[in-house]
């Protein structure tokens, strides 16, 4: 056995103890906090879902999670488990990631279902100011919404005007319109209805204004989304050069790059390397982001 071989056994050993220790002196913390990890992750990816009307159930999250990490982390441990500290390393990574992955993509898919659903608001608003404009209640001119748009915004009117036909009152439907989607514009609108509703006014104009003012600022987003496009490419073309680069040398002299792949201090300097191009990126992601 070698001595770079012995050396990683005794830092395990010593990683192992110093992890059961911790765990032991802080295990009610711990607790808490591995179950916040699961149950407080599945719960929120259930909660996420139902508000974009998709229903799954709890254990089938929680499974799911476990596959995309445990299950995945354990299959790459054992494709690089020649090789003990690399194996360790990239699992834990994968394994970490892989947790964590889920809840970002349902909140991702969440947003482009709320930006969506503000896009239709254009048309949606503009139809309830001509059906109120033509005699009709804010009732039937969200019948209208709903028999002509698509989903999302007929997913959501119609759940209001059902609310609606269960009692709960016009204010309270859209309150919790307001709750499933988090838009400023949704905001705007439902406070001007129920405050229009409590005082009186012309809720015809105040759907054009509304739809003028989402109008406007959909279109300064994408301007300053033009601006920021090379930024952005920017961003991606520096997150891509290195691996492109190492790819190059690879096959242009493999002897050369081999040790990056075959050593402790190889792989270190990987994982080093990839987290300051993945920090370098969200760095160039947070400062072209501007928020409207």
């Amino acid at each position: 056995m070698t001595s770079d071989r012995i050396e990683i056994i005794i830092a395990l050993i010593l990683f192992f103890f110093s992890v059961m220790y911790i765990a032991y002196r802080y295990s009610e913390r711990f607790l808490e906090w591995l179950r916040f990890q699961s149950v407080g992750t599945r719960d929120y990816i259930v909660e996420r879902m139902a508000l974009m009307f998709i229903e799954v159930q709890p254990n089938t999250v929680l499974f799911v999670l476990f596959g995309m990490s445990f299950g995945v982390g354990l299959i790459v441990f054992f494709l690089l488990m020649p090789q003990v500290f690399p194996a360790i390393l990239v699992s834990s990574v994968v394994t970490l990631v892989g947790w964590k992955l889920p809840r970002p993509i349902v909140d991702m898919i969440y947003f482009r279902r709320v930006k969506k659903f503000t896009m239709q608001m254009i048309d949606g608003l503009s139809l309830m100011s001509n059906g109120m404009k033509s005699g009709l209640s804010i009732v039937q001119s969200m019948g209208l919404v709903v028999q002509e748009l698509p989903d999302p915004i007929r997913q959501e009117f119609n759940l209001v005007l059902s609310e609606n036909k269960l009692g709960v009152s016009v204010e309270e439907a859209f309150n919790n319109l307001s709750k499933r989607i988090q838009s400023d514009d949704v905001e705007m609108f439902v406070t001007s209805v129920n405050i229009l509703k409590e005082t009186g006014g012309n809720l015809a104009e105040t759907f054009d204004t509304i739809t003028t003012t989402i109008r406007e600022r959909i279109k300064l987003e994408q301007k300053i989304d033009a601006m920021t496009a090379m930024g952005r490419m920017q961003g991606m073309i520096l997150l891509c050069v290195p691996g492109v680069l190492g790819l190059f040398i690879y096959n242009s002299d493999p002897e050369f790059m081999k040790p990056l792949f075959t050593t402790t201090f190889g792989w270190i300097i990987l994982m080093v390397v990839v987290g300051l191009e993945l920090l370098a990126y969200f760095t160039i992601s947070k400062i072209v982001k501007i928020d409207v």
